[in-house]
């Protein structure tokens, strides 16, 4: 068959939409027909080539669709469920045996190679392979070939066009407060970062039940979303100058939780000063930077501060997505608050407004339902 899909190529950051062929799948693949994506800003990063995979590529890793036809061994799902499509694992290293999927041993290989672990790709274009398997998806395309592993079922009466960024930046940032920090009811949490992640962690914060919940977010329209998703306090760190002292005075004495998604050290290391005894913060975000986090072992030593690192929010996504679902359905995980829509053929203005800032969770529509 063939589809259309955005094609990025050397020299240059700008994708075209260009017509595919699919030629074969595994009896372990799933053939979706793509509903709609959201763009995260790993894709930013590739796309930039901060982080440098081979093209020609399609990018794209928070889909959502239609499932249209399935190889012979797969049992999970069937022509016509909607799903969610994930990142991928192997499903039979150490980790993955131990429920721990996000932490893969063979996670670069399957989901940052833009092609299958043994350097094929089930997609070409005249004869020459398209690299389609990024994140085990590719879901800038009106198709996407996936693997039974990263394609998890959703309700039917499920939202399907908004549910794509939950295989990924919500995932993460949700996944930080409910699947690592775990809070307790009336605990505070701060987060650092108002954009897809850091309000992922918001809602579940509340979800939680914490209190206060302080957002660290220079950008007033970001400020303004995070306390319509369930933030109690926003901080401007430019408007203050003893940000420890704001965070000890609203919380307390110091802060129970916090989620960073952001990854400026500087900002890091002033929260890390924040924290309570007994206070633990998790680390998401991501900077090219030299200047590191500095923590004091006599400080980690005597007050019992834990300091986690995640990736995906430790999720396992069969479970965790189908939860944030639910959570979704029942109107206390607001996550259609932080978005904005695109069609397919202004892919490029989603993901510039994405780099720029100006949108939270672009979320690109490919085709109806």
């Amino acid at each position: 068959m063939e589809f259309k899909a955005a094609i990025l190529r050397d020299n240059t950051i700008t994708s075209s939409i260009e017509n595919v062929t699919l030629k074969n799948i595994r009896d372990d693949e799933v053939v979706v027909r793509l509903v709609a994506t959201g763009v995260c800003h790993s894709d930013i990063t590739v796309r930039e080539n901060k982080f440098p995979i081979p093209r020609p590529l399609v990018l794209g890793h928070e889909g959502s669709g239609v499932v249209e036809r399935v190889g012979s061994k797969v049992t999970k799902v069937s022509p016509g469920d909607h799903v969610v499509l994930s990142f991928l694992s192997c499903g039979h290293c150490g980790n993955c045996e131990h429920d721990e999927p996000a932490y893969c041993m063979n996670f670069a290989a399957i989901n940052t190679s833009g092609l299958r672990a043994d350097g094929t790709s089930a997609v070409e274009q005249n004869g020459q392979p398209i690299g389609a398997h990024f994140f085990g998806q590719s879901s800038f395309a009106t198709h996407s070939v996936a693997n039974e592993r990263n394609v998890v079922k959703v309700a039917k009466d499920a939202p399907l066009e908004l549910l794509g960024p939950l295989g990924c930046g919500v995932q993460t940032g949700a996944g930080a407060v409910l699947n690592v920090l775990k809070p307790r009811p009336g605990q505070s949490m701060v987060v650092i970062g108002a954009g897809g992640v850091g309000l992922s962690g918001v809602m579940a914060a509340a979800v939680s039940g914490c209190n206060p919940i302080i957002v660290i977010e220079p950008n007033e329209k970001r400020r303004k979303v995070a306390l319509e998703v369930g933030a109690t306090h926003t901080i401007d760190p430019f408007a203050t100058e003893d940000l420890v002292g704001d965070l000890q005075k609203l919380t307390n004495g110091g802060v129970d939780c916090a989620l960073d998604a952001v990854g400026i050290p500087k900002m890091i290391n002033l929260v890390v000063s924040a924290l309570a005894i007994r206070g633990q913060i998790v680390l998401e975000g991501i900077q090219v930077t030299e200047e590191k986090v500095q923590i004091s072992a006599m400080e980690m030593s005597g007050k019992g501060i834990r300091i986690h690192g995640s990736t995906e929010g430790d999720a396992v996504p069969d479970t965790f997505i189908p939860h944030l679902v639910d959570l979704h359905m029942q109107g206390r995980f607001p996550v259609d608050k932080l978005v904005d829509y695109y069609a397919f053929e202004d892919l490029e203005k989603a993901l510039d407004d994405q780099a720029a800032g100006v949108s939270i969770k672009p979320i690109v529509r490919i085709s109806p339902i």
